[in-house]
């Protein structure tokens, strides 16, 4: 491997995708890792995984490395595994099936049994634009968010509002954070999570502590 190809990038990020099955998590995957949307997309099986690199809005090159996962109960077992060295997991439910909110305190509980105690999360409220549909409001999501400490937006896969911004933040998160080192790679770290942008909570999507 030539210097260009270890020198590719400034900091690499490795996040994990969980939460109920039909969310939308592998079409919020594919829209930010691809810019493609698939309303027929299936079910993922086991775990999939998507790599990009992209410049943020600190100037830093970051490469994402995400996990996404499956929300079927069979397939916990496999997935388990994967929240070792995950820096930040995005949690996500759909805004349109009240349930997959409820079951978010099972999907906490998870976390916290596999996952390290320093990881952060990302809450996303999916399928915005079905607005029509919606069952859980965006209150909703900011309350839960606040009492769990983690950050927190609504997205449309579909239509991309959010999406960027989602996985932008977790990462200038994670890097601000960053104990001094040489490039950032490998390194172990956690995120400090601040009130920061609750100014931004009255706009749509939304930051939550």
């Amino acid at each position: 491997m030539s210097d260009s190809e270890i020198e590719d990038y400034d900091y690499l990020v490795k996040f994990l995708m969980v939460g109920d099955s039909a969310c939308g998590k592998t079409s919020i995957l594919l829209r930010f890792s691809e810019d493609q949307f698939n309303k027929n997309m299936p079910s993922t099986i086991g775990v999939d995984f998507r790599e990009k690199t992209k410049t943020i809005s600190n100037n830093k090159k970051v490469k994402f490395s995400v996990w996404d996962t499956a929300g079927q109960e069979r397939f916990r077992t496999l997935t388990s595994s994967y929240y070792r060295g995950a820096q930040g997991i995005i949690l996500v439910y759909d805004v349109t099936r009240r349930e997959t909110f409820e079951n978010l305190e099972d999907w906490i509980n998870e976390i916290d049994m596999y996952s390290s105690s320093d990881v952060k999360i990302m809450l996303i409220g999916n399928k915005i634009d079905l607005k029509e549909e919606e069952d859980v409001t965006k209150e909703e999501g900011l309350e839960f968010a606040r009492k769990h400490k983690m950050m927190f937006i609504q997205t449309s896969a579909k239509t991309k509002e959010g999406i960027i911004q989602a996985f932008d933040e977790l990462a200038m998160q994670t890097i601000d954070s960053l104990s001094t080192s040489s490039s950032g790679k490998g390194v172990n770290y956690s995120i400090n999570l601040t009130e920061q942008d609750e100014e931004n909570e009255n706009e749509e999507g939304g930051w939550c502590c």
